[in-house]
């Protein structure tokens, strides 16, 4: 195992369980960036392996364990943060729900399904975001990025046809929404905050990716872009591989 480098910012990614997934990627390539990566997940065992694996490569990375799906829980992270670190430079919101994958009528959604996703994508975020405010206004440029979906561009579209995941759908739209009203409300602050579309990734073999999904590696790459802006960067927005996406409101 090498030696880490020493470290000059600190970064917390949410959702980080999986090797496959995103929020792995975007964790080790904001630790390649010299960035201290905090792996926050449900199974903080999961989480503590892949941060082994950054440190056997000499990369600076941590685990702790993180339901947003449980105030309660958000509270005791940004308590335990509060004793570890001096301030908090970049949190990417990647933690996810996807309980309708399988439904295509906004009539056919279990409302069980539904209260889910917005727990974890709506709410959850948003509660971390207010725990985590007094680190992230001590850091000189804090950043936030919040992981969105394509999904999300359904919502308002008139006309007949099939809608994927519905719920999962409203919640990114919803999570849109409140990336552009936080952005005003962080106005007269450094900090930045976006949401990022990553496009379609293979993460998920065991669902069967498509072909033309792309590799964790390639889509991290549009959410490290937001969480190391510059002075003077965008806030409030939604972007895909750096360029700004139109909300759709037909």
């Amino acid at each position: 195992m090498r030696n880490p480098s020493p470290v000059s910012h600190t970064a917390l990614i949410t959702g980080v369980s999986r090797p496959l997934g995103l929020g792995f990627a975007v964790a080790r390539q904001l630790a390649e960036r010299n960035y201290h990566v905090i792996l926050a997940a449900r199974d903080e065992t999961q989480a503590d392996m892949l941060a082994q694996e950054l440190r056997g490569a000499g990369l600076n990375a941590t685990a702790l364990r993180l339901d947003l799906a449980d105030q309660a829980s958000i509270k005791e992270t940004a308590g335990h943060l509060a004793g570890m670190i001096e301030h908090l430079d970049v949190l990417v919101n990647n933690a996810s729900a996807m309980p309708d994958f399988r439904t295509s009528s906004a009539l056919d959604v279990d409302l069980d399904a539904l209260h889910l996703a917005f727990e974890v994508k709506v709410f959850g975020c948003w509660g971390l975001i207010q725990a985590l405010l007094p680190l992230l206004r001590r850091a000189p440029a804090a950043r936030i990025v919040n992981v969105s979906s394509a999904a999300a561009q359904q919502i308002g579209q008139r006309g007949p046809g099939p809608l994927f995941s519905p719920a999962y759908a409203l919640a990114n739209h919803t999570l849109n929404a409140l990336t552009t009203t936080l952005a005003g409300a962080l106005a007269d602050t450094p900090i930045l905050i976006n949401a990022v579309d990553p496009g379609p990734v293979a993460s998920h073999p065991e669902r069967g990716d498509d072909a033309d999904d792309r590799s964790p590696s390639e889509a991290a790459k549009g959410v490290v872009w937001a969480a190391t802006l510059d002075v003077g960067g965008p806030t409030g927005g939604l972007f895909f591989d750096g360029k700004p996406v139109s909300v759709c409101t037909r």
